[in-house]
């Protein structure tokens, strides 16, 4: 019998962070042409949050990771791996989980970042999944932090009404229960990478003053492609993942979805056929926080009881690259 058959993985405990600074329509409607109406008619948004010009994603991802900790009852000497989901790390290296690392005092783990933009928090998850499941560690962090405020162009109304800061956190590990991480389903298409994207900083476009003209170092995103993309993208995540677990959409007692647009949020739900109850949404407080998205909702669905010991939830988000995926979870907190 494998190593995989014999661990199962469980979400052993969750944490989020978010800042204090609260940007609301009204102060959006100061700096760009828009107003509440039209902000909230297209995206459902009315606050986003901004980290503090001195805070970085370490600091925010290192937060979130102690609430996690506190909640799953573990040290930072027994994290074995970090994986930090983020597109806007604190510097191109060292990685951004070594400096939650030397935050947090887990020296016993290896870390590593991973750029999967919004889906980043699923693909983190698998990745200790794996590891735990390979016998490599016991216990891992996983992380999605961003400081989307510092990569957002304040002259674009179509985007930076977009996107705010936050972290989320979760502890990962093996137990003995048939419970945890039933399945996932993960998928990329790189053909369209040119939708969502930022285009200046890297080894293609190096910051130069004419980067910099361009305005090449803010997000750049042609928003209907990206929404046709990601409903679709997202239904068949989750359905995937829903049927590699053997289960039904009847099954699934709670769907987190990734906080891009509440209206691509309605769309899934009516292609799935789930009813609007079973749909935890927070995006009016926080708009769109990327890789943060899924840990920050999952963990206010868990500390306001919207989950219980046993049920089958789905995780699914959608981010730049093009990334997807989704994961079926069985709670098993105690």
């Amino acid at each position: 019998m494998s190593t995989t058959a014999l661990r199962t993985v469980s979400i052993l405990g969750t944490g989020s962070y978010i800042p204090e600074k609260v940007i609301t329509n009204a102060d959006l409607a100061k700096i760009v042409d828009t107003n509440d109406e039209w902000i909230v008619s297209r995206t459902g948004m009315k606050e986003r949050h901004q980290a503090r010009p001195d805070e970085a994603a370490s600091d925010m991802g290192a937060a979130a990771a102690r609430q996690a900790m506190e909640s799953a009852g573990v040290t930072a000497d027994q994290i074995g791996m970090i994986v930090c989901a983020s597109i806007t790390p604190d510097m191109p290296f060292p990685s951004t989980a070594c400096y939650v690392q030397r935050l947090i005092g887990a020296h016993n783990a290896f870390c590593l970042d991973i750029t999967a933009a919004c889906s980043g928090f699923i693909y983190a998850l698998e990745l200790a999944k794996n590891a735990i499941c390979a016998g490599q560690v016991d216990t891992a962090l996983i992380i999605g932090t961003e400081k989307l405020t510092s990569v957002v162009d304040w002259q674009d109304r179509q985007t930076c009404v977009l996107f705010g800061d936050a972290a989320g956190a979760a502890i990962v590990g093996a137990r003995g229960a048939p419970h945890g991480i039933r399945a996932t389903a993960l998928g990329s298409d790189g053909r369209l990478a040119e939708l969502l994207m930022l285009p200046g900083g890297g080894s293609r476009n190096p910051t130069s003053p004419e980067t910099i003209e361009k305005r090449l170092h803010y997000m750049k995103m042609s928003g209907r492609d990206v929404f046709k993309h990601a409903v679709t993208r997202m239904i068949e995540a989750c359905q995937k993942a829903i049927a590699k677990a053997g289960l039904t959409i009847d099954d699934i007692a709670l769907i987190i979805p990734h906080q891009a647009n509440l209206r691509i949020i309605e769309a899934i739900g009516h292609r799935l056929g789930a009813p609007a109850e079973k749909y935890f949404i927070n995006i009016e407080k926080y708009g769109n926080i990327s890789a943060a998205s899924i840990p920050v909702a999952l963990d206010e669905a868990v500390r306001s009881d919207r989950i219980k010991q046993g049920d089958k939830i789905v995780l699914v988000a959608f981010g730049g690259g093009f990334t997807w995926g989704a994961a079926v979870v069985e709670w098993d907190k105690n």
